[in-house]
């Protein structure tokens, strides 16, 4: 019988106990090394003491948790280890926690291996003739000591191979600021310990982490492998160079879905490190044609449809198949995919006529519907339909006179100075809003993740960027949300009785914003709701590029591409995200809905 639903969030914590442990409370990292010792169950409780007693004396915060049953304490501790003058305390405490444990009986690794971090504190818990045991055995079997040279037998010192003391200090430069990492790149990419939780395929819990891994199994495709090469950066010792094969090649397949800044228990953002590496790596340096093309996507989508003549000349010249091959191989893309199609009625100009006609809704409470630069430009029916919604659920929808794009796509290539440009006029556009207290709700989930996340961190020192991020807000948070600022239960959503829904969650969305709020507005409108987890696999520019194509199908083959597949022709395919609508549309023929669609009757 499957858990439920409390069960299996209890359990989820037991399962990222080891990443949870790997900051203290104060938002400093903790380490391993000392995670795996065993005392006599009976004599757990005087050693926790002791053992407490001992982090406090030293200084070391960590969180315990472990098998108490069998007398098993797991711990990751706040070490000094960012710096080689930390190496000799952090030496000195686990040389401590030894003799510790040895006192009571107890063991170094009750529940796994001893490796590098712990066989030379053997001697304070076996006799040394029990280790010249070891010595002689190791000696029949391997007698030029090929196997795990430097541990158990001859260890080296527990101290000789740490990779945190020797990376530089990295601070932030015109970037990111890492705010939550101290301005320190290398801290940053110091939170992967080596969980692992990036390698299984956790789609069954929700999980969406890590989809190029799934596809590809390679290790240099997951979270972890691309952390370690990031880090190996920091402290110069196999990789020197932003711009070097191995950082080039390991982060090549990172999607930039942000999965793992939520899925990963440590916090570790992918995505945005590999923002910072381009943006480092192509400071001041010409870039791929793809970065001009794709990275300023809105800037010539907004030329294209800027009168609608433009737009309809466009659309016409590369609906022609090879005069489009010719295009997407020009600008470093796959041949194999399709061109968009720019919008002939722009958003703005609907909006414009409907307001002229009269047909704004005169409620009081106010609320600014965000149509970024997609909603414009390509696909703005998630953006009208989300105008009729609002207005049905009793507000005044205001649309800013002035577009404002959130420099999604030159983040996404670290294109990060003019990002912050884009971002500085986005605040000044609906900053002001926000300072009045008005809900700014967004159409495209992947532009409203960065002002819930990105914006923040890449415009630290302005304040209007919180501020910002604070009264930023998914439809479905907006109308499932409390009055004054929902609807209040006075209002209900369309019926969706008797329809069947395929739901494909922004990558954006699950990581950043959440999808809970979406889901639980389904299920109050009566819909059948099969919500898929993992990325669609075009995740904005990165099915779209040359040498990406085979990577994204096999990611859309996790979870999209089957449940489409198995989908009756009158099941509805849901995905606010215009990546994820474009990807169905391409590999599999099928029209996907905004959720504003859905509600408004639009299937």
């Amino acid at each position: 019988v499957p858990a439920g639903a409390q069960a299996a969030a209890l359990w989820q914590i037991r399962a990222d106990g080891a990443g949870l442990g790997g900051r203290t409370p104060a938002g400093a990292p903790a380490w391993p090394g000392w995670e795996d010792a065993a005392v006599p169950p009976e004599r757990l409780g005087a050693y926790l003491r002791d053992f407490s007693a001992l982090m406090a004396d030293r200084g070391i915060d960590g969180l315990l948790y472990g098998h108490f049953g069998d007398g098993c304490v797991h711990v990751r501790l706040d070490l000094p280890l960012e710096t080689p003058a930390g190496v000799g305390p952090s030496r000195e405490f686990l040389e401590a926690s030894a003799d510790l444990v040895a006192a009571y009986g107890g063991s170094l690794s009750g529940e796994h291996g001893d490796g590098r971090a712990r066989s030379e504190l053997l001697g304070r818990m076996y006799a040394p003739e029990v280790l010249d045991l070891f010595a002689r055995t190791k000696a029949l079997f391997d007698p030029d000591n090929h196997l795990n040279p430097g541990i158990l037998v001859d260890p080296r010192p527990l101290d000789a191979d740490l990779r945190r003391p020797h990376a530089l200090p990295t601070p932030a430069r015109r970037g990111f600021a890492f705010a939550e990492d101290g301005g320190d790149f290398a801290t940053a990419v110091h939170r992967c310990t080596g969980v692992g939780k990036c390698r299984a395929d956790s789609s069954a819990a929700g999980g969406f982490m890590c989809p190029s891994y799934q596809a590809t199994k390679d290790e240099k495709d997951v979270t972890r492998g691309r952390a370690r090469v990031l880090q190996e950066l920091t402290n110069g010792s196999l990789v020197t160079d932003w711009g070097s094969p191995a950082v080039r090649d390991s982060l090549d397949l990172c999607l930039s879905c942000k999965a793992c800044s939520s899925d990963c228990p440590t916090g570790t953002d992918m995505a945005r490190y590999k923002s910072e590496v381009l943006h480092r790596t192509y400071d001041g340096r010409v870039r791929p044609v793809n970065h001009y093309l794709l990275g300023q996507l809105p800037r010539w989508t907004g030329l294209a449809t800027a009168v609608p003549v433009l737009a309809r000349l466009a659309n016409a010249v590369l609906r022609l198949r090879p005069l489009a091959r010719l295009v997407l191989r020009a600008g470093g893309m796959d041949p194999r995919r399709q061109m968009v199609t720019f919008s002939e009625d722009r958003f703005s100009r609907w909006w414009r006529r409907r307001t002229k006609a009269g047909a704004a809704g005169t409620a009081r409470r106010l609320v600014v519907l965000w149509a970024d630069s997609f909603s414009e430009t390509l696909d703005g029916a998630g953006a009208r339909a989300a105008v009729s919604l609002l207005e049905q659920a009793g507000y005044t929808v205001v649309v800013p006179e002035e577009n404002a794009c959130c420099g999604l796509t030159w983040i996404s290539t670290g294109q990060l100075d003019g990002a912050k440009k884009r971002l500085s006029h986005l605040l000044g556009v609906l900053a002001p809003y926000a300072a009045n207290g008005i809900p700014v709700v967004g159409v495209e989930p992947s532009c409203l993740a960065v002002l819930r996340s990105d914006l923040v961190d890449l415009l630290p020192d302005d304040p209007r960027a919180q501020m910002l991020a604070d009264y930023t807000y998914t439809l479905a948070e907006l109308l499932t949300a409390p009055a004054p600022l929902g609807p209040g239960e006075d209002w209900a959503p369309p019926s969706l009785e008797g329809v069947e829904v395929v739901a494909q969650p922004h990558c954006h969305h699950h990581s950043v914003m959440g999808w809970d709020a979406d889901a639980a507005l389904l299920v109050r409108a009566g819909a059948s709701v099969t919500r898929l987890a993992g990325c669609c696999g075009l995740a904005g520019n990165f099915g779209m590029e040359a040498g990406h194509y085979d990577v994204s199908v096999a990611v859309a083959e996790n979870a999209l591409l089957p449940a489409l597949r198995e989908a009756g022709p009158q099941t509805v395919y849901l995905a606010d995200g215009f990546s994820c609508r474009t990807q169905a549309e391409q590999l599999a023929g099928r029209h996907g809905v905004h959720l504003a669609e859905l509600l408004g009757g639009n299937r």
